[in-house]
């Protein structure tokens, strides 16, 4: 190994390291409010990639489906716990008919755009965009059917549920996109040369895409209204809720972030490697060791851990290719060993 070896190993570290940020921060955005582990994240990288690749080669995207059927099961959820309230309240029209409008309209709007419009011949940025309309409103369902009804329960109890939408919801990516694998569109072409260090085009863009996220994350929990009532939520749920902050509105709120970083995070990788329906697990899971890094709770850790995650993932691939993924996940073993020793907890915790 070379110095030249070494750039290039630390280069893909990098860039790696910042798609496992992305997916570390959004599970520590999870669990910070709602206390859920939410294994299916990984599910998410396939759905963004794999709809976008439909969307440039002239195909309907299929997720679509899937987010009339979550839209329907989401109403129908809504109108049943609306009429079981109604011995404690009246029925509210107003609150069916906003819920009618997200779960029924909103996906027979995308359903219209996603039909009618040319989108193989429109810019990469648009296609993102109805990416993003089609996984976020679906990350919102997922909130409001699996786990708003037990949001209260244990966290053993939330990660059963989410080891059960995980399953759920590969086994849905495998009828909705099939077994084959795809890849996007690249977004540049452009690369240039640093002595014998060749820096792609692509690389960089995930990297400044990675931190321009994490920034506006920073800002958004820092600077907004909405930002600080999930940051109450996450130090003291049952404290938020007697201040008058909706903490179903806020988990809803993590689950649609969670998401879209999900769906992004696919669409980055998806120009450099194949994705299939269930590509996103394994690669969820680094992220997941990030987290775990920052204690699912800090996100600059986890940031910090992500890039560790990444370089030592990229030099394993040199040293022993074989056993680079299981060189990567002992990585969590002696930071839970730290944490257990340094962090004092109850037994319920």
């Amino acid at each position: 190994m070379d110095l030249s070896i070494v750039a290039i190993l630390a280069q893909d570290g990098i860039t790696n390291g910042a798609i496992y940020a992305l997916l570390a921060m959004a599970l520590v955005l999870v669990f910070s409010v709602t206390r859920v582990i939410f294994l299916p994240q990984g599910e998410f990288i396939g759905f963004g990639a794999l709809t976008l690749a439909a969307l440039q080669t002239e195909q309907f995207p299929r997720l679509v489906m899937l987010l009339l059927v979550l839209g329907v099961a989401t109403f129908l959820t809504e109108l049943g716990a609306a009429l079981y309230a109604r011995r404690y309240k009246p029925l509210s029209a107003k609150l069916l008919g906003w819920s009618a409008a997200e779960n029924l309209l909103y996906p027979l709007l995308v359903w219209a755009l996603a039909s009618a419009l040319p989108w193989h011949t429109m810019p990469m940025v648009l296609q993102i965009l109805l990416v993003l309309g089609i996984t976020v409103p679906m990350g919102l369902m997922i909130y409001r059917l699996a786990y708003q009804r037990v949001a209260e329960a244990s966290v053993l109890v939330l990660l059963i549920v989410s080891v059960a939408v995980h399953f759920a919801l590969l086994s849905l990516g495998l009828l909705v996109f099939g077994p084959e694998g795809s890849r996007t569109l690249p977004f540049t072409e452009w690369s240039t040369s640093v002595g014998a260090l060749l820096i792609s085009g692509q690389s960089a863009l995930v990297i400044v895409v990675s931190l321009s996220l994490i920034a506006l994350l920073y800002l958004f929990f820092e600077r907004t209204l909405m930002g600080k009532a999930l940051r109450a939520t996450a130090v003291n749920r049952n404290g938020a809720r007697l201040v008058g902050i909706g903490t179903n509105q806020a988990g809803r709120l993590a689950f649609g972030l969670s998401a879209g970083l999900g769906s992004l995070a696919g669409v980055l990788i998806g120009p450099m490697n194949t994705v299939q329906y269930d590509t996103g697990f394994v690669v969820a899971l680094k992220g997941f060791v990030a987290a775990i890094i920052g204690g699912l709770a800090s996100y600059p850790l986890a940031a910090i851990g992500a890039v560790l995650v990444g370089l030592l993932e990229s030099y394993s691939s040199f040293w022993a290719s074989d056993y680079k993924e299981v060189i990567v996940f002992t990585l969590i073993l002696p930071v839970l060993a730290w944490r257990s020793w340094r962090s004092p907890h109850s037994d319920e915790e």
